[in-house]
């Protein structure tokens, strides 16, 4: 869990969960990513612990500040992308899989210099 790739990757799922869930709990997102139920445990202990996320007495997942901005900052940068990618004519699976990757491997200022690029230009067309 020390990479950083995965940490937004739980945030963000999070997230979406919770615009699709009345309440978002451990199991929910181990069925969304596919993964065990023990290793969405230790992730969520490490969000916990590091001031991302609480967790209810009923098990009930929500973010902190800090885990909304995270999570809100990744799931922009997926969509600038994914959206800029299938602009491109890349087929939306492939474009979707690339912006889960090209999101995390990027710097906030080359996302930043992209984004303001790609807003440019999409709104002129």
């Amino acid at each position: 869990m020390g990479n950083n790739k995965s940490s937004e990757d739980y945030l963000e799922t999070i997230l979406l969960l919770s615009k699709r869930l009345p309440v978002v709990r451990s199991v929910d997102i181990a069925a969304e990513l596919n993964f065990s139920k023990p290793s969405v445990s230790v992730a969520m202990k490490h969000l916990r612990e590091n001031g991302c996320i609480e967790v209810s007495s009923a098990g009930f997942i929500t973010l902190t500040k800090k885990g909304l901005e995270i999570a809100t900052s990744v799931y922009d940068r997926h969509q600038v992308l994914s959206d800029w990618l299938i602009s491109l004519g890349v087929a939306p699976e492939t474009a979707t899989r690339d912006a889960c990757e090209m999101e995390h491997q990027m710097s906030n200022e080359s996302f930043q210099a992209m984004k303001k690029f790609i807003l440019a230009h999409m709104t002129d067309a």
